[in-house]
């Protein structure tokens, strides 16, 4: 898929609106330029060996370079959009390849100016002879999800202009939550790749494989028929008792085990192209056949997973399909004998939070957990399984956010609530130890908030016949 740098250019112009009117209400003028620094190459410890780059995300937001090294920036009164490249050895020629010159990277990007890092004190020496009260903007603030605090520009000689720490990093990560035509287009395609993966996993799924060998089919049909060189996030592939451990496939926990008949696989695997990328969870049984205890907990998931997909439109709160997914569980492990009492009750005693203890989604982008879920003035809500969301937004149109209930049986949370004098008398014992062990389900799918209701960028199975047809060859989409 050919991406045209038009969606660069129409981020820029929405930050630089967004700008002017952030200023303008802090009685400010627009005089100055939103300066940001791109990702660098960094040696893996101390050898010679660089792992493959993947750009900074508010970079590539704005500018869509995917080479390390380069500065941008942006005039927030007139939009004029600058790339300060990196001046290269010319040894760089001989190992990694042709080092090309400015205009090359006007043409590519489609900016309006490029110079060479070594050369912005001089250029911005200008800018600022030209305008009173002249600042840079830089980007510094808090992300929600990580804790961790964005890198604010910095060069030989920053320190000579007025430098705002402040303004920048809100309304940019506000930019990012409301998808463009061109971002949205980009992320349909995304999405359609890692769908037609998962579809092709769940087709040479069997028993007897590795969980490294699922990964490895999603990882070979995303990039060799998607172009998709980069995932969203390392494959969780997870079968039998391991589907209960929510981010499998770290490095204790390597993708390794050996797939048995009659374990559930849990496959939470997305691809990225230019930047954005896919979320997408499918769950089912590895010999194609549902049991009837898999029945039940995947009939959990299905019908809170309906349910949420039904509700979402313009004005809903997060924090309330979050508990109506929650209800849903529950309702329908009662309904089997798993649980007993009130389901008021449960919920109030956060009984829900045992089952699923994340949140309900997440926005996603340039980022699998992508920015604004908390915006200035909102706070995490510190109830079991609520603190746990990613956000406590009220839906708009324009944000892509996945829904992915799940119903997992977690020892960890399990042997405490058993303990506990509340929340043990809602469990029927003997008819809950069979579920234990036997790890969980979770159904995620991206989803593009729309103007009465919402659109679901992940075409994957869901039904239960449908997951089992497929699995014994049938097409999907039918």
């Amino acid at each position: 898929m050919e991406v045209s740098m038009e969606l660069h250019r129409e981020n820029r112009e929405k930050l630089c609106r967004r700008m002017r009117e952030k200023l303008e209400s802090m009685g400010q003028d627009g005089n100055g330029e939103v300066l940001l620094q791109g990702g660098e190459e960094h040696n893996r410890y101390d050898t010679d060996h660089t792992p493959l780059f993947r750009q900074e995300s508010y970079f590539a937001y704005l500018f869509g370079v995917k080479e390390p090294g380069f500065f941008g920036s942006v005039d927030v009164s007139t939009g004029v959009s600058t790339l300060f490249c990196p001046r290269l050895d010319p040894e760089y020629a001989v190992w990694l390849g042709e080092i090309q010159p400015p205009k090359y990277f006007k043409e590519l990007y489609g900016v309006d100016e490029v110079y060479y890092v070594d050369e912005m004190a001089d250029v911005f020496g200008v800018k600022e002879r030209s305008s009173s009260d002249w600042k840079l903007y830089v980007l510094y603030g808090k992300n929600t999800d990580s804790g961790s605090f964005s890198k604010p520009a910095e060069f030989q000689g920053i320190e000579k202009w007025s430098v705002d720490k402040d303004v920048l990093h809100s309304v940019l990560s506000e930019c990012r939550v409301h998808k463009s035509d061109l971002e949205i287009e980009l992320m349909r395609y995304v999405c359609k790749v890692s769908s037609a993966a998962h579809i092709q996993v769940m087709q040479e799924c069997k028993p007897g494989m590795t969980e490294y060998q699922l990964e490895a089919i999603f990882l070979h049909h995303v990039y060799r028929y998607g172009g998709c060189r980069h995932c969203s996030y390392t494959c969780i592939c997870a079968t039998g008792a391991n589907s209960s451990v929510l981010h499998y496939g770290h490095a204790s926990a390597p993708n390794d085990r050996l797939l048995q008949d009659g374990d559930m696989a849990l496959l939470d695997m997305g691809a990225e192209y230019h930047f954005y990328g896919s979320d997408i969870t499918c769950s089912f049984p590895v010999n194609g056949t549902f049991t009837n205890n898999q029945r039940i907990v995947y009939g959990a998931v299905l019908k809170a997973w309906k349910a949420v997909i039904a509700a979402i439109r313009p004005g809903v709160s997060w924090v309330d399909l979050h508990k109506l997914a929650e209800t849903r569980i529950l309702e329908t492990l009662k309904e089997n004998g798993v649980l007993q009492g009130d389901v008021e009750a449960m919920m109030e005693s956060r009984l829900g939070a045992i089952f699923m203890p994340h949140g309900l989604g997440h926005f996603l982008g340039l980022d699998t957990h992508d920015t604004g879920g908390y915006p200035l003035g909102t706070e995490r809500i510190s109830a079991p399984g609520l603190k746990s969301l990613r956000t406590v937004r009220t839906l708009e149109q324009g944000m892509v956010i996945t829904v992915e209930p799940g119903c997992y049986f977690i020892e960890a949370l399990l042997v405490p609530a058993l303990e506990d004098p509340v929340k043990s008398n809602f469990f029927v014992k003997p008819a809950l130890e069979p579920f234990r062990h036997s790890g969980g389900v979770r159904l995620e799918d991206d989803i593009l908030v729309t103007a009465n209701g919402c659109e679901n960028l992940t075409i994957c199975p869901r039904e239960i016949e449908d997951v089992e047809a497929v699995m014994k060859g049938g097409s999907w989409p039918k």
